[in-house]
């Protein structure tokens, strides 16, 4: 009989700005050293940012928790020194001196993935919703409970900009629809 392994998901401490080549880097290692299954997702959570360069409109990716890395993975024997052993790597997010590292909670799993993801794949031919200038509340993600106008509706990406008041400043949030109700 195969032997279950629990997978956790755990937060890597690393050099701000390398995220994407650390992580790049720590499956390559694994991988060569033959410790693949026991990592399930490696996940460096972005951010679209839209710049305004010399009058253009630049859409980028921005590391959305610069200096993190999230990994599912088990965490036994050799992983946790493999991944710490990495350049640039810092360590783990929670553990203690010589301990194990500290796996994330299920609900600060599903509030950092936004649980959007497996959502958006069963909505994908359900008619948008919500239109322009309609007042929603945010029911999901770190910004649960604020409330924001609709600013933008975009078709292909499934997603809503609001624009919602945070410290008094407004901003701009791209969510999907279901992270969202209809005041």
């Amino acid at each position: 009989m195969a032997e279950v392994i629990t997978k956790n998901w755990y937060v890597i401490r690393a050099v701000s700005g390398q995220e994407a080549k650390i992580k790049d880097y720590i499956m390559s290692e694994i991988t060569r050293l033959g410790y693949a299954d026991k990592v399930e997702d490696i996940l460096v959570p972005m951010e679209k940012v839209v710049q305004i360069r010399n009058g253009k409109k630049i859409n980028k990716e921005k590391v959305y928790f610069p200096g993190y890395i999230m990994i599912k993975a088990n965490l036994t024997g050799e992983i946790p020194h493999i991944i710490k052993s990495v350049t640039n790597v810092i360590g783990f997010l929670g553990e203690t001196k010589g301990g194990d590292p500290v796996p994330l909670r299920i609900a600060e799993v599903n509030r950092m993935l936004g649980k959007v993801d497996e959502l958006t794949m069963t909505t994908e031919h359900i008619a948008i919703p919500f239109s322009r200038g309609e007042n929603v509340k945010v029911i999901d993600g770190p910004f649960n409970g604020f409330n924001g106008t609709i600013e933008k509706v975009n078709e292909e990406k499934r997603k809503l900009e609001v624009m919602v008041k945070i410290f008094g400043r407004k901003t701009p949030l791209e969510l999907s629809y279901m992270q969202v109700e209809k005041l």
